[in-house]
């Protein structure tokens, strides 16, 4: 045992070896409430715990028992911290103190959670920290393109039901950054099924339409009043996810960055997930603008996870806490650029709980 504060312990145990011989270690934080497993490699969730109505835990967190799937499955982002550049960037490319950037291109086109080799293919540092894990990356001036070595850090407590994740970073060059974390929750328990009985609400009454199936923004922020997009009162997933909707059809479903009510820079409520079979309840905080809904479209089966089971179309659901994708490339979006003697700093939770 590492550490034990405030009833969350932390363990530190070996997850595998990575072919250059690097060890990938995992984590484990153990609250009354929440069991919650992160890895070295991506700085990512590995399984999430928690309890149902009847107390009985599950695993609503997709991922894997070894570390071979997560070095071969490099397209589905399962659990991990993506960056430095989070969702897509047209073209990768963009311009930055007048200069032209270059990025290198993964998605298409365009330049996808930080193009080739981003944050989630590399092997993070890790210190325990008080309830939980402090993980660090060095990103080398140049790095997939992005000027400036930047230094990130991406904290994970635990404490009762809540998860924080707190990130922060600098940088000796102006760059541009965007973190978040890429878990694909599914409240009924991983590998049991699609997530689409479970109930939505988002905290958003914008979001951002995408210009084709590309899923980059036109730079409207339009308002989710009468389309299939607004959740501001809970529904099904589900409910209208079918519906001849042009922006449904270029993400085969959500995939889909929301304007989060509020201030940015202050954390406030961004999204509540219910599962009505077992109970389970998700509350989600954030201090950024925006959060990108993504219903796992592109799951087709192909990735088995824990349980043994395929993890087909819509198995699970991303909540991903963000800037504005292409950001750099839209005056009219919040700034995500970075400047030397800044801090980035950003704050997540995740609540764990039960439907009353």
């Amino acid at each position: 045992m590492l550490n034990d504060v405030a009833s969350t312990s932390v363990s530190c145990e070996k997850f595998g070896t990575l072919v250059d011989g690097g060890i990938v270690e995992m984590f484990t934080l153990t609250s009354s409430a929440v069991e919650l497993r992160l890895i070295t490699y991506g700085a990512r969730v590995v399984a999430l715990r928690s309890k149902d109505r009847e107390g009985r835990m599950a695993d609503v967190a997709l991922g894997y028992d070894t570390l071979t799937p997560y070095v071969e499955n490099k397209n589905a982002y399962l659990g991990t911290i993506a960056g430095r550049f989070a969702n897509r960037i047209a073209r990768g490319r963009f311009v930055l103190d007048g200069e032209t950037v270059q990025t290198t291109i993964n998605n298409g086109a365009n330049m996808l959670h930080g193009g080739v080799v981003g944050f989630d293919r590399h092997n993070w540092s890790a210190e325990v920290v008080p309830d939980g894990v402090e993980f660090k990356l060095v990103s080398a001036d140049g790095d997939q393109g992005f000027p400036g070595t930047l230094t990130a850090h991406v904290r994970y407590t635990l404490r009762g039901e809540t998860v924080r994740i707190a990130y922060s970073a600098t940088t000796d060059k102006t760059t541009v950054v965007n973190l978040t974390n890429h878990t694909y929750f599914n409240l009924a328990g991983e590998g049991s099924g699609t997530i689409l009985d479970e109930e939505l609400t988002l905290d958003a009454d914008f979001y951002t339409p995408v210009a084709d199936a590309a899923a980059i923004p036109t730079g409207e922020i339009a308002a989710v009043a009468g389309t299939p997009f607004d959740f501001t009162k809970a529904a099904a997933i589900g409910a209208r996810i079918g519906e001849d909707d042009q922006q449904l059809k270029f993400g085969r479903g959500y995939d889909h960055n929301f304007m989060v009510r509020g201030k940015a820079g202050e954390l406030r409520p961004a999204a509540k997930v219910v599962e009505p079979r077992h109970g389970r309840v998700l509350l989600v905080e954030t201090t950024e603008p925006a959060v990108q809904f993504y219903s796992g479209n592109f799951l087709d089966g192909t990735l088995v996870g824990k349980a043994g089971a395929p993890y087909v179309q819509r198995s699970g659901f991303c909540l991903e806490t963000q800037g504005f994708p292409d950001a750099p490339n839209h005056a009219g979006f919040p700034s995500t650029v970075l400047k030397p003697g800044e801090v980035y700093k950003s704050m997540t939770t995740w609540r764990l709980t039960v439907a009353e």
